[in-house]
Order: structure tokens, then C-alpha cells, then sequence
């Protein structure tokens, strides 16, 4: 996700669920090592399991938090308490898409509440219900352009450009890994670096452009 990814460039920490999908790219795109994963269950427990190898990455690198002991199971109402979690340790709220009851819109109450300031992305009408009715209302503030964004997200002057801030994707990509192995450790950011030509592959390697 291109936001995660220039908010991390600029020193913003991530706050997510370790969930599949928006939660997994977004903890991706802003890498291990900058980045808070909030868990539904027990610390003992990988889950969702297609997300182990990443939640075992930032819990080596970043930070993971849970409020129930060891061994407890996901449930429904774990999730909610995740989410209110998540939302208390950001600073605003970025809410991509959203149905008219998911657990997104669980967050968005929490937030609120708590008086954040919370961001969609723009939808066409028949879609994401959820966030288009908080524009609607009045209660969300729409994202056009990214850039934009982040420079009043992170004030005037702080954007990367001004900022010598190690990338740590393109370092491990420098050791010329194998493919799989950067896969298994920055999935979607490998993607992202290569169709924006900044790695190549050759030989099942990774190579720095």
C-alpha cells in the first residue's frame, strides 16, 4: 500500500491487526522493523497461519501486542478489543474500505470516540458503503492524493526527500537474496519493488537496479 509505505519512508510508525489483507499489506508495505502488530489471541499463537512467517518477522523486528493471555483463541469479541487497541495507539485512523457493518466501521466508533481524525480512500459510489456514509456524514476526511497527505500528515519539510532514512528492503536486496526467501520475509513490498524497477530478479536472486 503506497500510503503505509511513504508514511514508514517518513518515520511514521504503522499500527495494524495482522489480519489477511489490508491489515498484511499495510504491516508489509511499512516493514518489520517499523511497525506495531496488534494480535486478536494469545502471543503463543500465529494467527491467521498464512500470516506466520510475517507475524514471526516483526515480532523479531517490530513489536506485537496482545491484552489476552497465552493460549486464548481468537473469537469475535477479541477482535473488537483489538481494534479498539489499534485505534488508541495511532494518531489518526486510515480506513481503506469498509461495508456498512464491518469491523472497520467497530474502529471508526472507536475513534470517535477517542476524537481522532480518520481518512478514506475515495470510492465510487456503489462501493465501500462504510466510508462512503462517513464522508456522507461529515465524520471521515477523503484521500485524493497521497502526497498530499502524507507532507500534512508529517508537516512541511519532513517528507523523505528532505530525510536520509534507510530503506530496509532495498539493504536486504542489496545481500542479493534468494527470491523465495525475500518473498517469505517482505512478500508484497518484493512485488512492489519490482514493478517500480527498483530490484530485478535474475537467476532466482534479487538484485538492486
Amino acid at each position: 500500500m503506497e500510503i503505509t509505505s511513504k508514511l514508514s519512508q517518513n518515520n511514521i510508525c504503522i499500527v495494524s491487526g495482522a489480519a489477511m489483507g489490508v491489515d498484511s499489506i499495510a504491516h508489509s508495505a511499512a516493514g518489520s522493523n517499523n511497525t506495531i502488530a496488534v494480535v486478536a489471541n494469545g502471543l503463543d499463537i500465529r494467527y491467521p497461519s498464512v500470516n506466520r512467517n510475517q507475524i514471526a518477522d516483526i515480532e523479531k523486528n517490530g513489536l506485537i501486542i496482545s491484552s489476552f493471555k497465552e493460549g486464548e483463541k481468537a473469537r469475535n469479541y477479541t477482535f473488537v478489543l483489538r481494534n479498539e487497541i489499534v485505534v488508541s495507539l495511532g494518531e489518526k485512523l486510515i480506513v481503506t474500505e469498509a461495508d456498512l457493518n464491518s469491523g472497520s466501521i467497530t474502529s471508526v466508533e472507536f475513534a470517535l470516540k477517542q476524537k481522532k481524525d480518520i481518512y478514506v480512500l475515495a470510492h465510487r459510489i456503489n462501493d465501500s458503503l462504510g466510508t462512503n456514509n462517513l464522508l456522507k456524514k461529515g465524520l471521515a476526511k477523503p484521500i485524493y492524493d497521497i502526497d498530499e497527505f502524507i507532507e500534512d500528515f508529517v508537516g512541511i519539510g519532513l517528507l523523505n526527500k528532505n530525510l536520509n532514512i534507510i530503506d530496509e528492503v532495498l539493504e536486504y536486496c542489496k545481500t542479493s537474496p534468494r527470491y523465495d526467501d525475500a518473498i517469505l520475509k517482505y512478500s508484497n513490498k518484493i512485488l512492489e519493488y519490482e514493478l517500480d524497477g527498483k530490484i530485478y530478479i535474475k537467476d532466482g536472486k534479487i538484485f538492486c537496479s
